[in-house]
């Protein structure tokens, strides 16, 4: 009897290379139009220009009153707003995007394999949405709050939204690579690159390390860094504590029956 498709997915059957070739792209398709329909849905609501206040409503509440946002450009009212709209569809469709991937990726795996990569894939997702979310909530007040009380008062602060976008992008993403410590710490030490004890013995090399990228990739305020460097030091310890037990658990069968034979 002749398996389904979705059986065969499932199985793992070894397959030929134009018919990898064939399912990669059915799934692509089906990330994009994802990622498409996540666009209709935000351009009629809230629409591109709610998406761009929103975004920029963290600094706004701290501009003189009065102040706004400019456009030094004829095409950035338009074009600013639209790459916002399609930024924010792709992440609403992220989801279906990994989704996609693990299915196209999972046949391939042993079921040890499996129970290593899903949670991985899960919690970087996770992770990096917590980071952009710290960034915006929290992070972007104490930055904006230190620049405008720096600011001479004989300077009226009015931001290009292009250069602001730019600056937004950038934290985001400085803080949602930053919140990957953990997942960077369980791949090293589970393909046994590092073992976890250099990991513990490498606490203090990473605090420094911490410091020197908080310095470098925030603006020169004591709060926007120490509110990079401080959750990447407690990350580092969440990733040695999950890598011992993503370890034991994600071990391959001949492993684990390698372990029961010596200690026995």
């Amino acid at each position: 009897m002749s398996e389904t498709p979705s059986q065969d997915e499932l199985a793992g059957t070894e397959q030929p290379f134009v018919q990898h070739l064939m399912e990669l792209r059915d799934r692509l398709v089906k990330a994009i139009i994802a990622v498409g329909v996540a666009a209709a849905l935000l351009f009629f609501f809230p629409g591109p220009g709610a998406l761009y206040d929103f975004l920029a409503a963290p600094l706004v509440a701290h501009l003189p009153k009065g102040a706004t946002l400019i456009a030094t450009s004829v095409i950035s009212p338009f074009m600013v707003p639209l790459k916002i709209l399609l930024m924010s569809a792709f992440l609403l469709a992220l989801p279906v995007v990994l989704w996609q991937l693990w299915a196209f990726v999972a046949p391939g795996l042993y079921s040890h394999e499996k129970k290593l990569v899903l949670p991985l894939v899960v919690s970087s997702t996770v992770l990096f949405f917590i980071g952009v979310a710290f960034c915006y909530f929290f992070v972007f007040g104490q930055v904006f709050s230190f620049i405008q009380g720096f600011a001479p008062k004989s300077i009226t602060a009015a931001p290009d939204i292009e250069a602001y976008l730019g600056f937004v992008l950038t934290m985001f993403l400085a803080f949602g690579m930053a919140f990957e410590v953990p997942i960077a710490v369980v791949v090293l030490a589970r393909m046994n690159i590092v073992s976890v004890d250099k990991l513990k013995s490498f606490r203090g090399y990473f605090i420094v390390i911490a410091f020197i990228i908080a310095a470098v990739v925030t603006p020169p305020d004591v709060v926007s860094q120490l509110a990079l460097a401080i959750p990447m030091c407690l990350l580092y310890e969440v990733g040695i504590w999950a890598a011992q037990i993503f370890i034991k658990h994600t071990k391959a069968p001949e492993d684990t029956e390698e372990a029961a034979s010596s200690s026995s």
